[in-house]
């Protein structure tokens, strides 16, 4: 029996080790990938537009950044204000910036994190906040497919073209089959199973179902619709004003400033809050609108670099800030 446990405690270490280590490492090889190709005086030409970057925009680009943020925080209490909490908007803000915070260094777990959060300073159960911030990336998830749909009608060739090259296409139909494959697996075990594992699951299940819900059950639609709106018109403004950053840039048409956002958007998934892959996606993306690998690199760099530091700073505070504003709780 010990070594049992013994056993499923070291494969729950891996597997949470796997799970940090490999975007991790995915990161590092990207960027020893893509400045490994460089030559010394390429190199130097980076540094000199780091160099002769006007960080005005960056400052720029992180107050509108910030901006977005504080609307999240703000559209959060339109999903729970239905469930009956109303949790302080203060809270809200520091819940979001740990959020992003806690994607820097273990991906995909800022939801929860943020959901822990509003249950220890809001009282606010576990998985109705969570089923919130599920309502919350559905509705972003939606504003994002219609930027990638006027993205492919700006730029369906091209666009096409550069993720069959960077991605097998064979290997994310397998991807899809498997998933399917262990959905479908889950789906009957939970419709079956009455051990007490399938219940808490259930429970948690039915939990999170109220939580999406609540966006059809909220009072002000209209508001929680303009702050989404809102939120991305900030994301698109706080990259848009980077490219004047840099002269080589600052000429791009519209087509190559809404593809080479959105491309960014979703290589931010792929690595430690896009360590790494963003700069490398950008870059890419850029030179195939004429801008050279050197100023995407520079571009793409500067661009992840001042709003990880935003992170950074605003998540840091929040997790000393929090126990501080809420001595109470």
């Amino acid at each position: 029996m010990k070594k049992q446990t013994f056993s499923n405690k070291l494969k729950k270490k891996t597997i949470q080790f796997l799970k940090i280590a490999l975007p991790l490492f995915l990161g590092v090889f990207l960027i020893w990938y893509s400045y490994n190709k460089f030559t010394p005086e390429q190199l130097q030409e980076i540094k000199n537009y780091f160099k002769d970057a006007n960080y005005g925009y960056v400052a720029l680009s992180i107050l509108f950044g910030t901006l977005s943020n504080l609307s999240r925080a703000y559209r959060w209490n339109f999903m729970l204000a239905p469930l009956g909490y109303k949790p302080k908007f203060k809270n809200n803000v520091m819940a979001v910036y740990i959020t992003y915070l806690m994607n820097l260094f273990i991906p995909r777990s800022g939801e929860v994190s943020r959901a822990l959060v509003i249950h220890k300073y809001e009282n606010v159960p576990f998985d109705k906040a969570f089923g919130t911030i599920i309502s919350e990336r559905i509705a972003d998830f939606v504003i994002l497919l219609m930027l990638i749909g006027i993205t492919l009608s700006l730029q369906f060739s091209l666009l096409t073209n550069f993720l069959m090259e960077k991605v097998d296409p064979s290997k994310i139909h397998l991807g899809m089959v498997l998933l399917l494959i262990l959905a479908s697996i889950m789906f009957v075990y939970l419709k079956k199973s009455n051990s007490a594992i399938s219940k808490k699951i259930n429970i948690f299940l039915f939990g999170l179902k109220v939580g999406i819900l609540s966006i059809f059950k909220m009072k002000q639609k209209g508001a929680f619709i303009f702050h989404t709106l809102f939120i991305w018109i900030m994301y698109l403004l706080m990259y848009y004003v980077v490219v004047f950053a840099l002269e080589d840039t600052a000429s791009i048409t519209f087509g190559a400033i809404i593809t080479s956002f959105v491309v960014g958007s979703m290589t931010i998934a792929f690595t430690n809050g896009g360590f790494g892959s963003y700069p490398f996606f950008i870059a890419g993306i850029l030179v195939l609108f004429g801008i050279p690998e050197t100023a995407g690199t520079a571009f793409g760099w500067i661009m992840w670099t001042s709003q990880t530091a935003m992170i950074i700073l605003f998540g840091g505070l929040s997790f000393l800030l929090l126990p501080v504003l809420n001595k109470a709780k």
